[in-house]
Order: C-alpha cells, then structure tokens, then sequence
C-alpha cells in the first residue's frame, strides 16, 4: 500500500467517516419536558440502540468510505465485478437515502441525526466528486524531495552523470551525444572518410562492412546494457501494468512520490515501487526525472 496514493476527495471521505462515528453515539431525538417533572433519569436512544437504523446509515457510510480508500491503496481489485471504490460510493449513496428519509420521518430529530445527514452529505459527495473534481484529486502528501547525490571529497567536482539532480539532462527516449567513443563515431577524424592506413581503403567490400557496422547504432537507440536507472515522478496518476503482459494492473504510480526505472522496454519503463513490486509504465509523457 502506497499512502502518497491517497488524494483530497479520500481525506474527504475519511473525516466524513469520523464524523458519521461521532454522530452515532448522540441522541436520535429530543424531547420537551413538562413544567415541574425531573427528567434527569430520561435519556433519548442512540443509533446503538436501534440496529436497522445503525446499520443501513451509519455503519453502511463508515464501510462505504473504507471501501473508498482501500480501493485507492490497493488499485485493480474487484467485488463482484465492480472496483472497490465504485462498490464503497454505492455504500455511501445509500448511507445518505436513509438518512434523508429517516430525518424527514421524524418529528423531533436529534443531534445525532442530523449530524449524521451532514456527514452522509459530505461522505457521498467524497466518494463520488473525487475521482472527477481536480481540486480533489490532487494528492494529500506533497512530492518528497529527490534522491540527494553522494557528496564528492573536498576539493572534488560532483559528478553530474546520469540521473544527476543537478546536471543538464536530456529529454526521455532522446540518443545521447555522439561524441569521442560513443558507438559509430569515428575517432581521430570526421565520419564516413577514412585516414590513411585504413584496412578497409584497398578493397571496397571490406570498406563498406565497416561503415554497415559503424552506421548501425546510429539508427536505433543505445543498447540496453547501457540503461542507467533513475528516479522519475508522473504528473498524473498512472496504472503500473506486470510484466508478463496482463491486462489488469498490479499497482498505481501515484503523483508526488519518486519511483526508480530500473529497465527499458519498448517505449515504457520497467519501474519499481517502494514495496518493491515492478511492472511495466506503458505511459512515459511528461514524467519528471529526480
């Protein structure tokens, strides 16, 4: 479970769920009492004392909203074909028709009724605005701060390699620099014209081999053995696939937490969460790396 995961609209829903408890233990409904007689020992029941109505309002909104977050936790899971998140915002939508109707039926309704029909308000609306509102789906845990580097020795130079928080990256998926060493350049002198003393000079079919071979890196991207992991964070919430190609998700790559590309495949990246679960990121836009 990743608890940076857990957005606005959740907290929404989890102080509704506070509130709903709170409410469950106030009096249902009040009463007036006569001119003259001590009513001390008279005391208005609670939702504990009547099962129907604890159960259809107040404990159906309370598992309706744990619904909600462990289905934001844990992404991909079902009941009876349905997300858990969808199945909780369901829990509170009926939280709420009961408590509507109950405060509606009663003459005298009491602090704990009423309490209990704002909190169902607030609790269904949670649930459902939230995945849909952007101001709700904004995480509730700021972004951490980047991996730090390890400090040089004094006088040394910090290494900007790569993945460098301070060094000038280039943009994902671009071919890195082909300088002095770099697989189809041509040290000592410009591409494509041979030096003096070249093997391949005096017989063409040997000349061409070599420039076939010194052509061929430059037309895809560097070899995989070269992929250096690094640390990224996605601007959205995105699903984390497996890599054995399975259509349902294994986790959720949540904005404002750091996660570690530890391999290239295709166009994705192969991360790893803070559980240590990797899976395949299919969505590679507008990542920003540490």
């Amino acid at each position: 479970m990743n608890i940076r995961s857990l957005t606005r609209g959740d907290g929404v829903v989890i102080g509704a769920a506070v509130v709903l408890f709170i409410a469950s233990f106030l009096d249902l409904s009040g009463y007036d009492c006569p001119t003259g007689v001590d009513c001390s020992r008279f005391s208005s029941p609670n939702a504990w004392d009547s099962l129907g109505l604890l159960m259809s309002v107040f404990l159906a909104g309370i598992i309706g909203a744990a619904l909600v977050v462990v289905g934001r936790l844990t992404p991909g899971r079902k009941v009876v074909g349905f997300d858990l998140g969808q199945f909780g915002a369901a829990f509170t939508v009926f939280a709420l028709w009961t408590a509507f109707w109950t405060t509606i039926d009663v003459s005298d309704a009491g602090a704990g009724l009423i309490l209990g029909l704002l909190a169902t308000i607030v609790l269904a609306a949670g649930a459902i605005a939230g995945p849909l509102v952007p101001a709700l789906k904004a995480p509730i845990v700021g972004a951490p701060k980047p991996p730090q580097a390890v400090q040089p020795p004094y006088g040394g130079q910090p290494g900007q390699g790569y993945g460098y928080p301070g060094a000038q990256q280039q943009p994902y998926g671009a071919q890195p620099s082909q300088g002095y060493g770099y697989p189809g350049a041509q040290p000592g002198g410009q591409q494509g014209q041979p030096g003096q003393g070249d093997p391949g000079q005096g017989d063409p079919a040997q000349a061409q081999a070599a420039q076939a071979q010194q052509a061929a890196p430059q037309g895809g991207a560097a070899p995989a053995g070269d992929f250096t992991p690094f640390w990224f964070a996605v601007p959205v919430a995105r699903p984390l696939y497996g890599e054995d190609g399975a259509p349902n998700p294994i986790a959720e790559l949540a904005p404002g937490t750091w996660y570690l590309a530890v391999e290239q495949r295709g166009q994705g990246l192969i991360a790893q969460t803070q559980d240590g679960r990797r899976g395949v990121l299919q969505d590679t836009t507008g990542i920003q790396r540490g």
